[in-house]
Order: C-alpha cells, then structure tokens, then sequence
C-alpha cells in the first residue's frame, strides 16, 4: 500500500484524473488511436461531390504557406464549381482552461488578421466562428458546414486529448448528420510534424521513448528520403466574383478581440510585445529565419546554452502557433545551409546546423510522445509515480519564484525575462523549473501553468514534457558560471546586481560580506540549496517507494 495518497490538486485548473484513468486513456481508450481509425474508416473523399469546402484554421497552423490540409482544400475545391471558403473557431473558454497568456493569445489573433488580410488577396473568404463556451464547438462547425452548403471540411489534426476528442465528436454528428441526408466530408491532415507520430519504433517495434534513439532515427529518415521536408503552396485564389457573392460579408469582417482578461496594461505595454519582441505572422517569422541563418547559426553549437549571447532563433512562437512550419525552415536550412543535402546530423552538416535540428527533432519527439502517453496533457507526469509526491504548500517560496525574488541570481534573471518579455531561454526554463520541484519542492504543475500563462511560445506538448519531474536537479550558481560565465545575462534582468563584481554575482549572499550583501537591496536566497536538494530527494524516494498507479 501507497504511503501516502495521490497528489491533490491545489487549484481548480491544476485538477487530473486519476492514474488508474490515465492508464486507460495510454491504452484501450487512446483517441489518437481511435482517430486514425476513424480516418481509415471513412467515406472515400472523392465519393462526394465538390461543392463549397472549407478549411478550418487551428490555433497550431495560422498560415497560408506550406498548410498541408489547405493546400489539400484548395485542390479539392478546383475539382468542382463551389468556393474554397476558410474559418477560425474562437473560443473564449479555451483560453482559461489552458491559461493561454495574454501574449500568446493576443499574437494569434494578430497572425489571424495578416493571414485574413493574405486570403482576401487570392479572394478567399474567412470566416470568423465564436464558440463561448467549450461544448459549442461541435455544434458551431456543424451549423457553419449546413449553413454554406460545404461539401468537404478540411482540417490538420491537433495531437492532444480534448482536441482529439473533440474531432472525434465531429465525427459522431455528421454521421448522425448523414443518416438525415446531410453530405459532408471531414477531411485530417497531419501538418504538425515531419514524421508522423508512432512511426519510429524500436527493434521490439513498440514506439520510441529515448530521446537519443528517436534523433538518431529521425536523422536516417530524413536523410534517406528528403520528400519528408517538401513544401506546399499557398491554396489557389478563387475567381474574384466570389467578392461579389453571398460570402461577400466575410471579406474585411472584424475578427473576434482578447477577452478583457487578455488585455495588455497598456498599449505601450501591447506594443512593445507585438511589434518590437514578437510581431505575428508568417513574413515575420521568415524574416527572422534569415536573420538566424545570417547572424547567429554558426555559433549556434558553442552559445546555444548561453543565455547572455541570445543565440536562439526565437522562431518558438512562430511554431507554437503555426505561422512557420518546420518543415519549411529545414528545407530552407537544407537549401541555403547545408548544400541541398538533407543530412542533418553532425557528419553531414555544420555543427550549427546540426545543433539547432537537434531543438527541432525535440519538438517532433514531445509530439510523439504525446500520442504515446496521451495523459501527458492532462495534468499528469509521464513517469505516473510521480504524482504520489506530497508537494510542500510554501506560498512565500511561490510568490518569491514567481517574482523573481528567491534570492537565487540565475533563477531570479529568468524570471524577470520571463515576467518582461512573454519568453525565457531555454536554459533558464530547466533551471527555474528545477528550482520549484526540487528546491522550494512546490507541485510542477503550478510552474507548467505559470508558464503557459506567461509565455508567448507556450506550447502544451513541449510545456508539459519540459515540465516533466525527475531525480536531476540543476545547481543555479553551478549552472550560471558554466552558461552565463560574465554574469551578463544576471546583470541585464536583475539591476539589484549590475554594479556587483566578478563571480560574486552568481551567488552573492555567499561570496559578499554581510555589509556589501545588504547594500545590494537582493533578498537573500529562500532556502539553502544543499539541504533543499537533499530534502528533495528523500522525499522523492520515500513517497514513490511504494506507489501503485
């Protein structure tokens, strides 16, 4: 018997189902599984008539370029005499079960206005759809479908359970629908990665759940059949008359707001995010692709790990939405970096090269694995023991985190990035997430919402998986001689320590005297960081010991 019960949830959107539940959901009621077969299953698409189709935009693929199921609508649609049509479904609702920041919502609806204003130019009418509350979803699409006499809804496949299940639900109306005469077709395209989930096995044949194998694979994959990485182009224009036709409403139309609990304090607040840090939309994110390759991918392998440097692409946001497809920036990378050749690993191209395909397979991998062990987006660990931790309820050490106040330099920096500029490098994400579970030995998932509440990039795969609790703890001053050697990246976000010299500055509670240390006006750190650890790993051991999932 377990020693003590499963974690509670603090909050009630930290709330799970049980790991009995999860079990279940990884294995006989999987809907990635029952997805596919349902999309095996169908009505051959060609056995309806063309009529209006339509693209149904999601929050993951907000571009006109390289859109494998739009591209797909748009052939679709020339082979009869109706509309290629687009939409968008809203939901309000969405945004706080997921805690999607303000910066993240408020970039999306910015790339939807550059891709609405790119469709208008090939006369392709979008539709704005509002769902206020969850359940409307299904109900919305469906209306929309009967409304415009759609013949074919298209529509790339999102790999996490609420939205699995959510297509799945659509599945079940319009059978229903069909039983009544009602003929539409729903189409699904994988778009979200270069290779299809579960594809990659081990030679068990069961999936791969080691990182280093799966790049390995991925590697051979792509380098044995470069057609992985084509692009597609944007979807034809329709005829102009369609600006003259009954969709002629839906060209110019308002697209829906922020909800005011997605406002910006200010406008200069807005501006700085969206125009000067993160400005939407699939140009932008091209531009700084090219920015990348002509400035910072050489040294991407020495400084990837060196916050201060800021050698990253910065392309996440440009990802977690969709208004740059990976598989654009690789055959781009294949083209202008590497020859032509579609050899990514370390013998076949540049060690910069290499080294940021490496984040890119990451990627790929968390979408993998979602499918493996989709209870990974529903507040659970993967490792399923985990969530047997009794997590210490420490609200001054939360608020400290949150604030960038712990007393921890490298820590308290990333924060502040994070707090400022809807982003943290990735290297600080790792040590600010080990911090909480470990140190301050605070539930993961306060963090994982933390971050999905702040972040711009914020992406349910990679956030929960990055999230992910384990026996690895990263020492902060360690870690910030090692990756912020000048203490740079320290100085820049935390001004308490800009005039402090030398490496005084990774630690300076115990590198200053007690006079120089007060003086600073810094908090001196939370917990001691040893004796933190050590608590941490007793605790890890001593309620996972015997826990039964």
């Amino acid at each position: 018997m377990a020693k003590h019960e499963r974690s509670l949830s603090q909050d009630n959107v930290l709330k799970h189902p049980s790991t009995k539940r999860a079990k279940e959901i990884d294995g006989p009621d999987n809907p990635w599984d029952e997805l596919l077969e349902r999309i095996e299953k169908k009505v051959d698409e060609s056995a309806t008539k063309p009529r209006n189709v339509l693209h149904w935009f999601r929050s993951k693929d907000l571009r006109a370029e390289d859109n494998r199921a739009l591209h797909a609508a748009s052939l679709k649609a020339k082979e009869g005499s109706g509309t290629l049509l687009s939409c968008f479904l809203f939901s309000p609702q969405d945004l706080e079960w997921h805690g999607t920041s303000t910066a993240r919502t408020n970039f999306m609806l910015e790339g939807l206005r550059v891709l609405q204003a790119q469709l208008e130019g090939l006369n392709i009418p979008f539709i704005p759809l509002v769902a206020e509350e969850r359940k409307e979803k299904g109900p919305t699409i469906l209306e929309t479908l009967k409304k415009y006499d759609v013949s074919h809804l298209y529509a790339n496949i999102e790999l996490e359970v609420d939205e699995l299940r959510r297509d799945l639900d659509l599945f079940d109306r319009l059978g229903e629908e069909a039983k009544e005469g009602v003929d539409v077709q729903f189409v699904l395209h994988h778009d979200q990665t270069v290779i299809l989930p579960r594809t990659l096995k081990t030679g068990a044949g069961g999936p791969m759940k080691v990182f280093t194998p799966y790049h390995k694979a991925w590697l051979a994959e792509v380098a044995g059949d470069p057609s992985l990485i084509d692009t597609l182009p944007p979807p034809q224009a329709n005829d102009k008359s369609v600006k003259s036709s009954k969709f002629k409403d839906f060209f110019g139309q308002s697209l829906p707001e922020a909800p005011e609990s997605r406002h910006f304090a200010s406008d200069k607040e807005r501006d700085r995010i969206l125009k000067e840090l993160w400005p939407a939309g699939h140009a932008a994110g091209i531009k700084r692709l090219e920015e990348f390759f002509g400035d910072k991918i050489s040294t991407y392998a020495t400084n990837r790990s060196t916050p201060a440097a800021d050698n990253s692409s910065r392309l996440s946001a440009y990802f977690s939405s969709g208004m740059v497809s990976v598989r654009e920036v690789l055959s781009a990378g294949q083209k202008k970096m590497n020859g032509g050749s579609a050899d990514f690993s370390q013998a076949g191209c540049d060690a910069g090269l290499a080294a940021w395909v490496r984040e890119l397979v990451f990627r790929e991998f968390y979408r993998h694995m979602m499918t493996v062990t989709p209870h990974n987006s529903l507040n659970l660990p993967q490792n399923l023991k985990y969530d047997f931790i009794e997590w210490d309820d420490d609200e001054e050490g939360w608020r400290k985190w949150c604030e960038g106040q712990t007393g921890v330099p490298f820590v308290d920096a990333g924060m502040r990035q994070l707090n400022t500029e809807a982003y943290m490098h990735n290297r600080l994400r790792m040590n600010t997430a080990s911090y909480l579970r470990t140190n301050l030995l605070l539930d993961y998932r306060r963090g994982e919402r933390y971050f999905a509440e702040h972040l711009v990039d914020w992406d349910l795969c990679n956030n929960t998986q990055g999230w992910e609790p384990s026996y690895t703890v990263f020492n902060p001053v360690v870690q910030a001689e090692k990756c912020d050697p000048q203490g740079d990246y320290i100085r820049r976000y935390v001004p308490e320590l800009r005039g402090v010299k030398g490496k005084a500055v990774f630690d300076p509670y115990h590198r200053l005297s007690k006079e120089e240390f007060e003086k600073l006006g810094y908090p001196k750190p939370h917990v001691d960081f040893q004796e933190s650890k050590a608590r941490c790993i007793e605790r890890y051991k001593q309620d996972m010991a015997d826990a039964e999932p």
